[in-house]
């Protein structure tokens, strides 16, 4: 499989959207309960809200024959969307996303990077060298969630 790494475009508005709630309710029950999951990405997909969020963010998309299979979204020096199709997940998808985007960032002489990483994703932000920067708690549709602020830093 070929995975191409491409800015993202309008047509894929719907897709961003699914592949985003498919990924959050794919992670296993034991990290995030079925409620959490639900109330970080709700079944009901409001795509318009989608549609203008993606209009104010840079969004790259992984597309294997044009179907989308994942994306990252970068603002500034903050990586705030980060998924991978459950059936891609572990094949080097995210990695790809990811060292677009650190390219991208280098590009820019930006200091480094941010993130807050999902418990499911803390692992592959390690991986790339990331350090924890603290855990967080937040509260979404009423339901609290926690999450990880990580950096990584291009200078010394």
């Amino acid at each position: 499989m070929t995975v191409t790494i491409t800015a993202y475009t309008d047509e894929y508005c719907q897709a961003v959207a699914d592949l985003f709630t498919q990924a959050v309710h794919a992670i296993d029950d034991e990290l995030y309960s079925k409620e959490q999951k639900a109330a970080w990405a709700p079944l009901d997909i409001d795509y318009s809200r989608w549609q203008q969020r993606l209009k104010t963010k840079h969004c790259f998309l992984a597309l294997a024959d044009k179907q989308l299979i994942g994306f990252i979204e970068l603002a500034a020096d903050y990586i705030d969307c980060f998924y991978i199709a459950p059936e891609q997940q572990g094949k080097a998808v995210g990695q790809a996303l990811y060292q677009h985007v650190e390219s991208i960032a280098r590009e820019q002489k930006l200091a480094g990077l941010r993130v807050d990483a999902s418990l499911v994703a803390k692992d592959f932000f390690v991986k790339q060298g990331f350090a924890v920067v603290s855990h967080n708690q937040l509260v979404r549709l009423g339901i609290r969630l926690q999450n990880i602020s990580m950096y990584k830093g291009f200078y010394s």
